[in-house]
Order: structure tokens, then sequence, then C-alpha cells
């Protein structure tokens, strides 16, 4: 699947050798992004740079997975995200300097249309919140996750698929 859209990127499925790259774009976006919302400890334990990537491999490569390109010489990935069988939307990241571009939206229109469930689920950061309730996600609770003792704040959210 590649999906040329509008802008100067390009949406295409997973692949194993994009594996180290998610890794690295997961750990830079949430201690960029999401630093407005989380304090340094908290970021430090949701991500602190060791992946088990074989086990992300795996995950990504039993859901439907999509990364963005960034359509130059270099096909630099910009974004990426999963959804598993069950409605689950697990990842969703944008690289910092790709944000407020429509790249998130557009994976998460292509998750949307793969989900095999009535209903999507996601735990959203503080930081994506409105993102989803923008795409009329429903907050079903807000709930503190403990990593390594430190609190974090997310919520859990559910989206009704036509």
């Amino acid at each position: 699947m590649e999906n040329q859209l509008k802008h100067n990127w390009t949406i295409r499925t997973y692949e194993s050798s994009d594996c180290n790259y998610l890794a690295e774009l997961f750990y830079q976006t949430i201690h960029s992004v999401n630093a407005k919302d989380y304090t340094k400890e908290q970021l430090d334990v949701w991500a602190d740079g060791i992946v088990n990537l074989a086990e992300w491999d795996r995950l990504f490569s039993e859901h439907d997975t999509v990364v963005a390109m960034e359509n130059a010489e270099n096909g630099k990935i910009v974004g990426f995200g999963d959804i598993d069988k069950t409605g689950y939307l697990d990842k969703l990241y944008v690289h910092k300097d790709y944000q407020n571009q429509g790249i998130a939206s557009a994976i998460c229109n292509i998750l949307e249309q793969a989900a095999f469930s009535d209903k999507i689920t996601v735990h959203a950061s503080i930081t994506t919140k409105s993102f989803f309730l923008s795409r009329g996600y429903q907050i079903i609770k807000k709930q503190q996750v403990l990593r390594h003792g430190i609190s974090l704040t997310n919520y859990v959210m559910e989206k009704v698929v036509q």
C-alpha cells in the first residue's frame, strides 16, 4: 500500500528494516513534543531509549502498521502508527519537525479504515487528547499509569467506526 498525498510525504506499509528508525522517532518525539505536558522524569520512564527491537518488529508485523516517509532523496521517516486486530490504536507518532502537517490525521485515517472492529480504542496522552477528540473519540476515563514507580496521566478514548 502506498499512498501519495498532497504534501511532501508518502504513507506506506511498515517493513522490518524500519524498526530502528521508529524506535528513535518514538524516543525523540516523546522527549520533544510531549515535554510541554510531562516532566523530564515522566518522559524518561515513558521512553527510556531501551527498546526490544525484535518484540517491536513482531508487533508491528502482526498489526496494521504504516510509516510516513518524506518524499525527498533520503526518504526520511517522519511518522508512524499501528493498530491491532481488536481495534486498539497502539502507537501514533510524528517527528517533531513535521507536526501540524496532516501526517497524524492521514496515518489515523488509514489505521481507522483498517480496523476489524466497530470500535477503536486508544490510550491518548495529555498531548494528543485534543487531536483524538477532534476526530470524534470520546473520553472513557482518565487514568494514571505507573512506570517504574512514576505516574503518567493518559486517557482511555474510544471511537465508534461506521
